[in-house]
């Protein structure tokens, strides 16, 4: 099955995509809910709504690296699930708590820094299944349909949440998004195709484990510059992303509703790259194409710092636009080079230290975001942030001549 719509005939990779879906559309609505919550209910200021983000991915920082070497040594199946199930239960307290007015804004942090932790495990566990799933043929088309999710849902799900937020409040759209987790893990649960447990190492050492996918990430001619702009676009992301809802709502004065319908105006871009990354990789090349996604990004970050309220709103839409198609772009091509490019027995490390190197620069940039912005405004942190993301992409130069990515080559090698 080469081409994309052919591998949604894999019935077990067609559970995984609908559970991913559905996992990936509550995310998002909680991702717009949890700071409008703390802004509008809990009156929260704009440095402690950039740490309700830190707290969330903070996980990264302190799960990352163990998560990828234990993910090694397990079915990936039954983590995936418990994760599911797990958030479910954390996030469903909010709306309890908010239903008998004790909702407080440290129920907010604990939660979502608990529900972080099993986000981890749940992120390192659902990039290292596709490979035991499926044919290698078939990877680049099934994380073009994961991607799909990704880019669809973060638009769908951005703007159903401010529409939500206003329409039920925040507390409740956050315990819709537990109810996402909940179907997911039941679609999940369907999945047939047998997973044997991987072969545990002959002498377990976690620390030596942890190393080698360290360094065969940073030893690693095309991993590296990979891991490296990841790094950059996930820090000056999360100082951007951290400030945005507090901009939108106090300097640009929108409504929730009017924020999630200007966020969904990434939905065509967001459907058009993952429609058209495969056939933009086959006509320049895999690593000139995610130099140019990743170009994208930082241009996309730096027009919606340009906002304004009436027509000056363009520059939201457009930013958000392009920041559809350059995430996603960015997305399949580096997932998929990095499952290319690594053995299978460290797949689980490789790709949690990806993470970790770039999900664990977001908890700082998160923080960053809220403390710049405190010092200097929220505008001029966000064009900022745009700059410094548009810098980051020069990490890719050195991949810029290669056409594609070729099947595993050990760093040492």
């Amino acid at each position: 099955m080469s081409s994309s719509p052919g591998i949604l005939s894999h019935p077990d990779f067609r559970r995984l995509w609908i559970a991913d879906l559905l996992s990936q559309l509550g995310s998002r609505l909680g991702m717009m809910a949890a700071p409008l919550l703390a802004v509008l209910t809990l009156d929260a200021s704009t440095l402690q709504v950039s740490l309700l983000r830190t707290s969330e991915t903070a996980a990264w920082l302190l799960l990352g690296l163990f998560a990828g070497a234990w993910v090694d040594r397990v079915r990936c199946l039954p983590v995936l699930v418990a994760a599911d199930l797990g958030r479910a239960v954390l996030l469903g307290s909010i709306p309890v708590a908010a239903w008998f007015g004790v909702l407080t804004l440290t129920q907010l942090y604990v939660v979502l820094a608990l529900a972080g932790l099993l986000t981890v495990l749940f992120d390192v566990a659902h990039s290292s299944y596709p490979p035991r799933l499926l044919a290698p043929e078939q990877l680049l088309p099934g994380n073009a349909k994961l991607a799909a999710n990704h880019s669809v849902a973060a638009v769908v799900g951005a703007g159903a949440g401010g529409f939500l937020v206003q329409w039920l409040s925040a507390a409740v759209t956050l315990g819709l998004d537990a109810l996402s987790f909940v179907w997911s893990a039941i679609w999940l649960r369907s999945i047939r195709t047998p997973e044997s447990r991987p072969v545990p190492p002959e002498r377990p050492n976690l620390r030596r484990e942890i190393g080698e996918g360290l360094r065969y990430v940073f030893t690693h001619p095309l991993l590296r510059p990979i891991a490296l702009n990841q790094t950059t676009t996930m820090l000056f992301q999360a100082a951007s992303g951290a400030v945005m809802i507090v901009f939108l709502v106090r300097e640009i004065h929108l409504s929730p509703s009017l924020i999630g319908l200007l966020s969904m105006t990434g939905l065509l871009g967001a459907l058009a790259a993952s429609w058209f990354t495969e056939r933009l990789s086959t006509r320049i090349g895999d690593a000139r194409a995610l130099v140019l996604g990743s170009v994208a990004i930082g241009v996309a970050f730096t027009l919606q710092a340009l906002t304004t309220p009436g027509w000056g709103l363009a520059w939201y839409v457009l930013g958000t636009l392009l920041a559809a198609i350059g995430i996603i772009v960015s997305y399949i091509l580096a997932i998929s080079a990095r499952q290319r490019l690594c053995p299978p027995d460290l797949q689980g490390r490789v790709s949690a230290t990806m993470s970790f190197v770039s999900w664990g620069a977001a908890p700082i940039g998160s923080l960053l975001g809220g403390l710049t912005a405190t010092a200097i405004g929220l505008r001029p942190t966000l064009l900022l942030a745009g700059i410094a993301t548009l810098l980051g992409s020069s990490w890719l130069l050195p991949l810029r001549n290669l056409r594609s990515f070729p099947a595993p080559v050990h760093a040492d090698s």
